[in-house]
């Protein structure tokens, strides 16, 4: 009996040493590698260094951005098991509710850091640091931020910074960035974020069971992005910054040999700099519920009617296609009739017999009606579309609006209408369905400038190809570039006069309701354009001015277009030889409600 007692007992011990011998190999054999990692996860953390961002410099080396350093405060999420959440509230100076919030949102890794806060001032990170050894874990760290000291100036063009959104945060582009980190989410900054960005840098530290830093093992260093130069000319923004008001707008320049963005500026616009360490949601619904809409860029994004603009058009297509010549005269008497229609001149009274140049300096509706009905709609939408009008320019900044040329087809397919000769008067002179970009007509107005090429815009200084070529003959060129001159010089765009520097441009004044509506206030109001190149002999910048509800084009839009010419041109140009005059046969008759086209 005893000995089978001895037997079962070493029965047991042999299933039992059997259970500990399979138990220790697979702890240290088969799943040996798994709890080495584990075990060196929890003696080892790994801290990303984000990297400094470039700069982004205008052409004259200006930056427009700054490197800034800032605080934020994290723990270590092993000691959530033991933390006195009130208490920590007290020190990080928020209530309970945002810290369990906050910790609750969170990634749950125990290797990942939770950020508490962000945007510590020094007060705030010395009384964290005097109270650091009660909560195991916590630490501060120094990151660097974005400032945006233009402030408003140029923000729809430089764009900001903004947190990687959970759905894209395991997509390759941002595998490796530290958790919470800031990423280009608008304009130039999201444009280039790949080069801006950099390469992110690794602490590699031991910690003890509390979590406290015991020693650095290894550190690799942040690669500081890459500076970006811009094509635009931040002292044209400057210039222009208070011109608008408290209208809204848009005003873009253009080098007409390049199609480099010289300038580009949305009105109302925001300040970046809210968005620099994470914008609040009270924040973000204040900018996306206003009426102002200032996250509208209205260069790329709004489109109009293009007014007495679109007649630079129409004046080339008919010297080009043969319907007019130069010496071509109409009677401009304040409108024509066309069965129940009347189709009235701006100038109530008429202008008398006008030609080519006088009717574009004078900007007479009845002429370019004469001239919209003998070329046709589907040849002016022909000359229209070869200028680039009802196609996107291709500047990549954002989405950006086609705009609308009409034609006979368009018209059949969008309304089931035919096409009447009443729909051509009112498309020659830029009204009715047509419609176009601020950009737009910068770009038209940098072909017309340097004789019909065409360029996609780039914000890059340096960085340009033509795209296209308009064919015009060399007289056309001289005579359209000749008109506008003597617009600004003595015509309806005498307001962008500018004594040093020969100036071509055209007013535009957009009706928004009926002159006879009798509809009063500010949303009635027309809209005001503005479109210009200089110098004329040898044009350097084109651009485009756009007012909402501004009122009159050449009383409106003009100064602003003058001011940043002079703003361009005056520190280098100031004190040179005067500007060309001309003066057109019919100057005379200018009034002074011409400024209104």
């Amino acid at each position: 009996m005893q000995q089978r007692v001895v037997q079962v007992g070493f029965v047991i011990i042999a299933v039992v040493l059997a259970v500990l011998v399979v138990r220790l190999f697979q702890l240290q054999i088969y799943d040996g590698a798994r709890y080495r990692k584990l075990a060196e996860e929890n003696r080892f953390r790994i801290i990303k260094i984000p990297a400094p961002r470039g700069i982004i410099y205008d052409r004259n080396g200006i930056p427009l951005v700054e490197n800034v350093p800032y605080f934020s405060v994290s723990i270590v999420p092993d000691s959530l098991k033991s933390l006195d959440i009130d208490r920590l509230a007290s020190v990080l100076g928020l209530s309970v509710e945002e810290l369990q919030s906050l910790i609750a949102r969170a990634e749950r890794s125990p290797f990942v850091p939770i950020r508490l806060k962000h945007g510590l001032d020094f007060n705030e990170v010395a009384r964290i640091e005097a109270r650091k050894s009660d909560f195991p874990g916590l630490f501060i760290e120094t990151e660097i931020g974005r400032e945006y000291p233009l402030g408003k100036v140029a923000a729809h063009l430089i764009g900001y910074l903004g947190r990687v959104p959970k759905g894209q945060a395991s997509s390759p582009e941002f595998k490796n960035l530290p958790p919470d980190a800031m990423v280009g989410q608008w304009g130039v900054e999201k444009l280039y974020d790949a080069d801006l960005r950099g390469t992110a840098g690794e602490r590699i530290i031991e910690v003890n069971a509390l979590g406290r830093e015991l020693r650095l093992v290894q550190q690799r260093q942040p690669v500081v992005g890459k500076d970006v130069h811009l094509s635009i000319d931040v002292g044209i923004q400057k210039a222009v910054e208070h011109s608008f008001g408290e209208k809204a707008g848009a005003i873009v320049a253009i080098n007409p040999q390049s199609g480099e963005i010289l300038a580009l500026e949305s009105f109302p616009s925001f300040d970046p700099n809210v968005f620099a360490q994470g914008i609040s949601g009270a924040d973000w619904k204040e900018l996306m519920e206003s009426k102002k809409k200032p996250m509208l860029n209205r260069v790329l994004q709004s489109q109009y009617p293009p007014g007495s603009t679109f007649k630079i058009i129409t004046a080339i297509a008919a010297l080009e296609e043969g319907v007019i010549d130069p010496a071509t005269r109409v009677n401009c008497g304040g409108g024509i009739a066309h069965g129940s229609h009347f189709f009235g001149c701006w100038k109530k009274g008429g202008h008398g017999p006008m030609d080519w140049h006088d009717a574009l300096v004078n900007s007479c509706d009845v002429y370019f009606y004469e001239v919209g009905k003998r070329l046709g709609i589907d040849r002016l939408h022909k000359w229209a579309v070869a200028f680039g009008l009802g196609r996107e320019t291709g500047l990549p900044l954002m989405k950006e609006r086609p705009g609308l040329m009409p034609n006979e087809e368009w018209k059949k397919e969008r309304r089931n209408l035919p096409w009447y000769l009443g729909d051509t008067y009112i498309s020659s002179i830029g009204q009715g369905a047509v419609t176009t970009t601020p950009i737009q007509m910068a770009q038209v107005m940098a072909s017309v400038a340097n004789g019909g090429r065409i360029y996609k815009p780039t914000l890059i200084k340096g960085a340009y190809d033509p795209v296209r070529t308009v064919a015009l003959k060399p007289d056309t060129v001289q005579r359209i570039r000749k008109a506008l001159h003597d617009t600004v010089a003595v015509g309806t765009g005498k307001n962008a006069f500018l004594p040093y520097v020969s100036v071509g441009g055209k007013t535009g004044t957009v009706q928004v309701v009926s002159k006879t509506s009798g509809l009063k206030g500010e949303k009635y109001m027309d809209h005001a354009w503005f479109v210009a190149f200089a110098p004329t002999d040898a044009p350097e910048i084109a651009m485009a001015v756009f007012v909402e509800h501004g009122g009159g084009g050449g009383a409106v839009a003009a100064p602003i277009a003058k001011t940043a010419i002079d703003a361009y041109f005056g520190p280098k140009r100031r004190g040179g030889r005067p500007a060309e005059k001309s003066v057109p046969s019919r100057a005379a008759e200018q009034e002074a409600g011409s400024a209104q086209h």
